[in-house]
């Protein structure tokens, strides 16, 4: 079981965690109606910020549709707590103004030469097989390197691969994507990203030494799509998101509904890597 804090008192939280703001957002979200959903994503057009997720797409190789997402999960978790969150000011500053707002991510392509242009930008590159994404320190889009403005956001799409046939060992943040609504890989990792993110912010308060030990192992994900009714039984089980993550363990991302799919609609459920 996991304690779960007042999710609707951002002054509780810890002024030195810089994912203490969205840990106090978190239920309140969940819990608003479309038309709240449609009047809370309003934002200044000048501080809007984004986490760029970078999908390495080669002509010659095709990424792995289960990879991707897992990377994408674990790296928006790992640029998170990376210790230079702590000592850089840089760092400190984008991840705490990051975490105060709308998490929003945006996945781009690159290959050859402009792919390899972005690896010296502040962020992580994590590869599985053949696979490779770069999750980019968020900042402001306005501010955006134009290394990373001239990546295509279109054409992030990948066939649906076959997912592990072993079951993830203990440690892993288990995201389950719907079988509805259909969504490309590039959308499907952002809504990943927040999941990873997401528990992050979560367990920096509630579980520490289980967050630690996640943190440890970088933050292994498994990704799985669930089928009709799985997704039926994980949406019942985080109806009430307080006591699905108190007692189940087990969050949800809604999303805003900017691209692709309705405003309010849950587009993944993951668990806890106990």
């Amino acid at each position: 079981m996991i304690t779960m804090p007042d999710q609707t008192t951002p002054a509780d939280a810890a002024p030195s965690d810089p994912l203490a703001p969205l840990r106090a957002r978190y239920a309140a979200w969940l819990g608003l109606d479309v038309s709240e959903v449609l009047e809370d994503r309003d934002e200044d057009p000048d501080q809007i910020r984004a986490m760029q997720l970078i999908l390495r797409m080669e002509r010659d190789r095709t990424p792995s549709w289960h990879a991707a997402l897992r990377l994408a999960a674990s790296g928006a978790a790992r640029i998170c707590l990376d210790p230079r969150v702590g000592t850089d000011p840089d760092w400190t500053e984008a991840i705490t103004a990051y975490a105060g707002g709308h998490i929003r991510k945006v996945t781009r392509r690159g290959r050859g030469a402009p792919w390899a242009a972005t690896a010296d930008l502040p962020g992580v590159t994590l590869a599985d097989g053949d696979t490779e994404v770069r999750v980019l320190l968020p900042g402001l889009v306005d501010e955006l390197d134009k290394r990373v403005a001239k990546l295509q956001v279109g054409g992030t799409d990948a066939p649906v691969d076959e997912p592990p046939t072993f079951d993830p060992p203990a440690g892993t943040l288990r995201v389950w994507i719907p079988p509805e609504p259909a969504m490309t890989l590039g959308k499907t990792m952002a809504q990943a990203g927040h999941a990873g993110m997401i528990a992050a912010a979560l367990l920096s308060a509630d579980s520490p030494e289980l967050l630690r030990r996640w943190a440890d192992a970088e933050c292994p994900v498994d990704v799985r799509r669930a089928d009709g009714h799985r997704w039926q039984q994980l949406q019942s089980a985080v109806a009430d998101a307080g006591r699905a993550w108190a007692q189940d363990g087990l969050l949800a991302v809604r999303d805003a509904g900017f691209t692709e799919i309705a405003p309010g609609t849950i587009t993944v459920i993951a668990g806890v890597p106990s």
